[in-house]
């Protein structure tokens, strides 16, 4: 049988993992996802996923591709996996692909949103799905202060500090922020993103709902390209990937 390229869509609840990358000492999405297909496919598995979500982020959508030798056909791999993986990762559709894709390096686009429970009493069902912020939060002021975000920046001054990339440039395609009754949804898409970045932007408009500086000031401060500049890093629980674009029908 000659190898295949096998595109994986799945979605995750984050809480109980360190994150998508396979790790030594901890449990990851994707050492979880290996070990139930590996099972599968009757041969050791290496998974490449869409991103590096971090402990504790869930997934709404994720793509992971991998080979195999094995004849099972597309349609069967996500009952079979599904079986032997835990009740919070699902896949949802497995997808014969070019060899030349790869999840990352295919992808075009993504999309993260954080949720903020905005309201003076907490909610039982939102623990570890949505940051609880018991004062109130003006989403329009929010809004300005992501606007500054869009375009093409440098983003350092919105990353955790340390961490080795080739450059800090991406481009923002949108940052939109709503609120629905108490949850408010920010929604932010790039062609990439750099670590914690997201989490730092919502930090940074949160900072400016707060009054700690002008949202306008935004600007200035990623161009400032000074980590300390910016709001903090908000909690993981918050953030979900939802939304990701490639050229391949895997979706």
């Amino acid at each position: 049988m000659q190898e295949r390229n096998i595109a994986l869509k799945l979605m995750y609840v984050g809480t109980a993992y360190h994150g998508w990358q396979v790790q030594k000492n901890a449990v990851s999405v994707a050492e979880t996802l290996e070990k139930a297909l590996s099972t599968v496919v009757c041969h050791p598995v290496k998974c490449t996923g869409a991103g590096r979500t971090d402990a504790g982020v869930h997934a709404e959508v994720y793509i992971a591709n991998f080979h195999t030798r094995s004849s099972i056909p597309t349609d069967r791999i996500p009952l079979a996996v599904n079986t032997r993986l835990p009740d919070d990762i699902v896949v949802v559709k497995a997808t014969e692909v070019p060899e030349h894709f790869n999840a990352i390096g295919s992808c075009l686009r993504k999309e993260y949103t954080y949720r903020i429970y905005n309201s003076r009493l907490g909610n039982a069902f939102y623990v570890n799905r949505a940051w609880f912020y018991p004062k109130h939060l003006d989403e329009s002021i929010m809004q300005r202060a992501a606007d500054c975000f869009v375009g093409t920046h440098d983003f350092s001054a919105v990353r955790a500090v340390g961490t080795e990339v080739r450059s800090p440039v991406r481009t923002v395609h949108y940052f939109n922020i709503t609120r629905t009754g108490d949850l408010i949804e920010c929604r932010v898409c790039a062609n990439g993103f750099l670590y914690n970045m997201v989490r730092a932007m919502v930090g940074t408009c949160v900072y400016a709902a707060e009054g700690k500086f002008a949202p306008e000031d935004v600007s200035a401060i990623l161009e400032s390209r000074n980590r300390t500049a910016a709001g903090p890093t908000v909690p993981p629980g918050g953030l979900y990937m939802t939304q990701l674009w490639y050229d391949e029908d895997v979706l």
